[in-house]
């Protein structure tokens, strides 16, 4: 596989821009057991976010009964949504039915223990409010919901009429773009093509925000040499023992089969060679461009414990990355993706490339934007950009 390189891009909202999005927040008792085990309680936490067409949907499931060692959380539509993919569990559905069933890395639940996953999905005549949850087995009881949440009567990319506050203190990257002047990335950010440049671009978008009025847009294009990025001009070779990366990404179309990046950070233990982050096969991925090493290893297996990015939704994005050991976390919307974490303990389908250089990785700097050498045209939106030695919230 050839190196690549990292682009963030920012999507537009132009399909859903005339939707509300719908925030629907399901409390539910369910009574709850393992596979034979005694009923007990559950809670399940439904949040959804919807448009014209389609929706996501996230799922918090807490045990509130004895630990269980796997579980299968069903529901009924009683609208006509219609689940395409899923993340943190496998969720298959039969006309109405929807079964989700445990990844193998997140089926044990201590009693208090909760898990999180999520799906997109289709929907063309609106998002009724499921029913019928029922935890391994077991119907709901004593169903509690609180009604969905107005929709908003503006597009929710709209940005405040009021920048957001700065919630990253005196980390060495702390920005939402608001201090840019004008469309042409400058001053604590510049545009850069790292091997070569091709038709890729990036601006600043006073239309699409996280929060605030500004964002940073990257219009990335497929092929060699279509390498676009912003780079921040903070140097962080001393910012440690452990960086913590946090950012607001968007974009417009799913993550290919081929390799692409939109995070990349030159990396002096590679000798300038870069820690990427982007997707691979359909799901997120770290990638080490001296070797090529892939963090999961692209197996089935390794490629399910990663996570897609959907599309059309803004993710709150958070990396920890060890410079003093081969150590790597990574967090989508405050959940920890399992193939997307490098302990330094060898697991199968996740860390055997990565675990084959030891050398912890020392990054210098932050480049947003684009990178791909196949298919892989996209548009990214980055917001809220942080990187500190102490974590930072999304």
């Amino acid at each position: 596989m050839p190196a690549h390189a990292l682009r963030l891009l920012r999507a537009p909202w132009t399909a859903v821009a005339a939707a509300a999005v719908l925030a629907v927040s399901l409390l539910i008792s369910l009574p709850a057991s393992g596979f034979g085990a005694t009923s007990s309680g559950c809670r399940v936490e439904y949040t959804t976010n919807e448009w014209t067409g389609g929706y996501t949907a996230q799922l918090h499931v807490t045990n509130l009964g004895p630990a269980v060692s796997s579980w299968r959380l069903t529901w009924t539509y009683t609208g006509d949504q219609q689940v395409t993919s899923a993340w943190n569990a496998t969720v298959t559905q039969s006309g109405s039915q929807v079964t989700a069933v445990n990844a193998s890395y997140n089926g044990a639940l201590a009693g208090g223990g909760a898990v999180d996953f999520g799906l997109q999905g289709t929907v063309h005549t609106g998002g009724s409010q499921p029913a019928g949850f029922a935890l391994n087995g077991q119907s709901c009881g004593g169903d509690s919901t609180t009604p969905p949440t107005t929709p908003p009567s503006t597009p929710p990319d709209t940005p405040p009429t009021t920048p957001p506050a700065t919630d990253c203190g005196s980390a060495a990257v702390c920005t939402g773009f608001e201090d840019q002047s004008g469309p042409v990335p400058s001053g604590a950010w510049q545009f850069s093509a790292p091997d070569c440049q091709g038709t890729g671009t990036a601006a600043i978008d006073t239309e699409v925000a996280h929060s605030g009025t500004k964002s940073l847009r990257v219009d990335g294009r497929a092929g060699y040499c279509n390498h676009a990025f912003v780079t921040s001009t903070a140097d962080l070779s001393s910012v440690g023992p452990v960086l913590y990366i946090r950012m607001w990404v968007r974009h417009t179309t799913a993550l290919p089969a081929g390799h692409v990046a939109f995070v990349s950070m030159p990396d002096s233990s590679q000798g300038g060679r870069a820690l990427r982050i982007g997707g691979q096969n359909g799901a997120l991925q770290w990638n080490r461009e001296s070797d090529d090493a892939t963090l999961p290893a692209q197996s089935p297996a390794g490629v399910a414990l990663s996570a897609p990015l959907t599309t059309q939704t803004w993710h709150c994005l958070r990396f920890a990355v060890d410079t003093s050991a081969p150590k790597l976390d990574t967090w989508l919307d405050n959940n920890q993706v399992a193939g997307l974490h490098a302990d330094g303990v060898p697991t199968q389908d996740i860390d055997q490339q990565w675990l084959s250089r030891t050398t912890p990785p020392r990054p210098t700097a932050l480049r947003l934007g684009w990178e791909s050498y196949s298919t892989g045209d996209d548009t990214l939106w980055f917001d809220d950009v942080a990187v500190a030695s102490t974590p930072v919230s999304c």
